[in-house]
Order: C-alpha cells, then structure tokens, then sequence
C-alpha cells in the first residue's frame, strides 16, 4: 500500500503552480506501543473527563476549550468561533524567499515532510523549482495554513523530491541568554587545547543514522518477549562510575598519553578564551553549525542541494 499524504494542497512560485502533497519524513510507528490497562482484570482502560465538582464523566459534546482568565475562572471558547477567528487556508505553498542554506539555524526546525507531485501534470514544474534549488545551492521559504494554523515552512531539494519542514516562530525559541549568560570565562591553555584538537582529530568520523542504536526501544522490546516466552528478565549492568581527575590529566588519558607527562601535544605559546555566546542574537547567527542541509531528515547521508 502506497503511503497517504497527510496534507494535499498546491506549491507555488510566482506564476509556476503545481500540485504537491506532504508525507510525514518521521514517524513513532516502529515503537513499541504500550496501552494502560487495570493490573486486575488485563482490561484496557479508557480516558474519561470528570467534573472535580460533580465528580461526574463529561460527553464528549459538553466539552469545550476555555482560557483561564482567573483562578478557576474560564471563558468558553465555541469551537464555531474558533474556526471564525482562525486564518483560512487556500491549500497553497507560496514561495516568498531563497537564502542561502547556512543561514536557517537548525533551531528554528520543527518537523520535516516529504514533498512530491501530486500527479502526471506536475511533474514538470515540481523538477524545474526542485533543479532551480540544487544548482543554486540555496533553501526556500514559503508561507502557507498547514493543519489550519499558519506556518512558515522551508523547502530544499532532497534526491528526486523536496523537503519542507516547518520552522519554530520566533518567540518559542527560548533565548540562549537564559542559559548561557553566567558562563565564566575560562583561560585555556595551549596544550589542552592541542590536546583537544587531537581526540577531536582521532575521533572524526561521518554521520551514519543507520548505526545509532535506540537502547531504550531494544531493552523494551526484549522485556515484552522475555514476558512472552517466560523467560526470566534480566537487567543491563550499571555503566561503570568516572573518577573525578586533574582536567589536563583527563584530556592527556583521553589522548592516548596516560600518566606520561613528558607526552605532550605540540603546544601553542598563546592563550586563548572560550567563545561566550552572545544570548538570543547568538542564537539566530546566521554561521550557527546548523544548516538547512543537514534537517532531521538526515539530509548528510543523502544527495541533498
């Protein structure tokens, strides 16, 4: 069975149009799904709404959202006049701006999506926008109502297919003032950072997604067969306790150089200072590390634009 689009709607630039739907890029489906059920009976629950007053379940038509204006006090929010106030959609994508890829800070990233043509009739206008990103090197933003709220979502070629992953408003970012501004100053002296630059060196390598390993999935996935089959349960040994050691000594065992103090990294005369982050501005730096290419699609192990 081939995969449902959860959103169907038209992708457009300027004049070019053509009919996209979006595919959910990441899914829980291969979790182990666990239902709470009563310890006596083996029964599935189910999730009621009870009034703290009358101590009575609520139907599902007497429920509606409100917004607490006081203590226990709420204005009811008709789902009507919900959908009155909300902007209306008209199930297009329009392409407002290109940048170039390092400048979308991986922080603003929401969730990725697929994107492909809808039909036979837009397979030529969804390769001429796609091959326009790939060989200019850059990433869209486009402007659109996706699941009736108002999103901004950024586009880059991905293989034969786009990706569209919706961005974080800027006021749900936090600003990284609030957790960076009391980080001290901290001289830094030139062999550990020669030696940091070694274990860094030694310990290059590329990002392969396909060998990070779920620990919690597999444990949970044993226990429900060992449960199954009868099996006893047998627990992972506790991860071994780390000294606490001389910081140039750690860096020295780290590099490979033991207690050997005459083993030395080719040291720098000059001293330098850790970087301070510059609190939120910081956060929206255009060089932060994240780039639009590498999405939470794992867009490096693939021919992205």
């Amino acid at each position: 069975m081939s995969p449902r689009a959860t959103w169907k709607g038209f992708l457009k630039l300027d004049e070019l149009v053509c009919g996209v739907g979006l595919y959910t890029a990441v899914s829980a489906t291969e979790r182990v799904s666990l239902n709470m059920v009563n310890r006596k009976t083996g029964n599935r629950l189910r999730r009621r709404f009870i009034d703290p007053e009358t101590e009575e379940a609520v139907e599902r038509e007497d429920q509606v959202k409100g917004y607490e204006v006081a203590s226990g006090e709420y204005i009811v929010l008709e789902p009507e006049e919900v959908a009155e106030v909300t902007p209306q959609g008209d199930k297009t994508l329009a392409i407002d701006t290109f940048l170039p890829c390092a400048q979308v800070d991986d922080l603003y990233f929401d969730k990725p999506y697929y994107v492909r043509p809808a039909d036979d009739a837009s397979q030529a206008t969804f390769a001429v926008i796609r091959e326009g990103l790939r060989r200019r090197k850059v990433v869209a933003l486009a402007s659109g109502v996706l699941f009736r709220r108002p999103r901004t979502v950024l586009i880059r070629a991905y293989d034969d297919g786009i990706i569209a992953t919706t961005l974080n408003h800027d006021y749900e970012v936090r600003s990284a003032d609030e957790i960076f501004n009391d980080i001290k100053d901290v001289k830094i002296e030139g062999e550990m950072l020669e030696l940091a630059r070694h274990i860094i060196s030694t310990k290059a390598g590329t990002f392969q997604p396909d060998t990070f390993h779920d620990a919690y999935e597999a444990a949970l996935a044993e226990l429900v067969r060992a449960k199954i089959e009868g099996r006893p349960i047998k627990a992972p040994k506790a991860p071994k306790k780390g000294k606490v050691v001389d910081l140039m000594e750690a860096l020295r065992q780290s590099a490979g150089m033991g207690n050997d103090a005459e083993a030395k990294a080719p040291a720098r005369k000059s001293t330098r200072k850790t970087a301070k982050s510059g609190g939120k501005s910081a956060a929206k730096s255009p060089a932060k590390s994240g780039t639009a290419e590498r999405g939470r699609a794992s867009a490096t192990t693939r021919k992205a634009s």
